[in-house]
């Protein structure tokens, strides 16, 4: 399973990578289209810190860069999850902005609706990838399975105990009518 998952998570980066580094070195193509998303989030950033930047130019610059660094990220198989569920993050509101195929007319409409559905697949893919524990169990399975060992000791403990009073009972029983 090890040589697919490799080829899959370099597959999946490689889109990332390619279209963020084209984006980084023109971001320009990309700004009109995602005004419709940097309008509302601008002033959402702006509150949060005001040194962050906000406009258009930058946040789709810096959306680019975060898709190479992860898409690289998830291509070499370091950090897989947190790479996924960044590229997952960002492709949300990149689709939203850029394939809103039900706001065009027909002959349009049919060209973004395979982009939007294309980037809907992407996200799938990114989703598996974000909870892929490479065959290894989980953190919940571990916690889960280390509260069921000890609660099964604890019942052991109660059990043997139960068992070790009982036996003393009726040691000392014993005894008492001893005589002597």
């Amino acid at each position: 399973m090890k040589p697919v998952r490799t080829a899959a998570r370099a597959m999946l980066g490689a889109i990332f990578v390619v279209s963020g580094a084209r984006i980084v070195l023109d971001p320009d193509s990309k700004v009109t289209a995602a005004k419709r998303v940097t309008d509302k989030v601008g002033p959402l950033i702006e509150r949060v810190d005001p040194r962050l930047p906000s406009d258009a130019r930058n946040l789709v610059r810096a959306k680019a860069a975060a898709d190479v660094v992860a898409g690289l990220l998830l291509a070499r198989g370091r950090f897989t999850r947190p790479a996924a569920a960044v590229l997952a993050a960002g492709l949300v509101p990149t689709t939203l902005a850029g394939h809103p195929f039900w706001t065009y007319p027909q002959p349009e409409r049919t060209q973004h609706e395979t982009h939007f559905l294309k980037n809907l697949g992407l996200l799938g893919g990114l989703l598996l990838a974000a909870v892929d524990t490479q065959g290894k169990p989980g953190i919940s399975y571990r916690t889960s399975h280390a509260v069921d060992r000890s609660q099964r000791s604890v019942r052991r403990a109660v059990r043997t105990a139960k068992r070790e009073a009982k036996i003393a009972t009726v040691s000392a029983a014993a005894a008492r009518k001893i005589p002597g």
